[in-house]
């Protein structure tokens, strides 16, 4: 049984890069776009924010689709990779509290996990999260500056 364990072990490993990229160019993809969406109607995702109770709005799209749009690249690039999934991680924390509000009291309160899991901000969330435990993989710019420094 233990061969067999340290053969998938080994396996999985090996897939561990090639998995890291593609969670990296998917999400890094969906959150230029998204940011780039803040960044081109800010008025109409600022009244959005505005309707969040979210204070200084404009500013806020400004924040926010930024850290979006930069981070999206950052993440695709694996550049920077870990530095940039905290900014990422707080962000969607921040939009979980204000535009998902009941969603997030549901789950401290173990009610109604589904709703939280099936926000749009959760992948987002999720892969700051992953790309900060785990870095962005062999298949990255952050791999080749850590080679270039040694």
């Amino acid at each position: 049984m233990k061969k067999i364990h340290d053969m998938i072990a080994a396996a999985g490993a090996y897939l561990q890069s090639p998995a890291l990229l593609v969670i990296r160019l998917a999400w890094g993809y969906q959150l230029f776009e998204s940011g780039m969406g803040h960044l081109t109607h800010v008025a109409k995702t600022a009244a959005y924010f505005t309707s969040l109770n979210i204070p200084h709005p404009v500013a806020n799209v400004y924040i926010s689709g930024s850290t979006e749009l930069a981070g999206g690249v950052l993440l695709m690039l694996g550049l920077f990779a870990r530095f940039i999934s905290i900014p990422l991680f707080f962000n969607f924390c921040v939009a979980y509290w204000t535009a998902s509000h009941a969603e997030v009291i549901n789950l401290l309160h173990f009610r109604n996990p589904d709703d939280f899991i099936n926000d749009s901000a959760f992948p987002f969330l999720v892969t700051s999260l992953l790309i900060f435990a785990f870095g962005p993989g062999a298949v990255s710019f952050d791999r080749i500056l850590l080679k270039r420094e040694n």
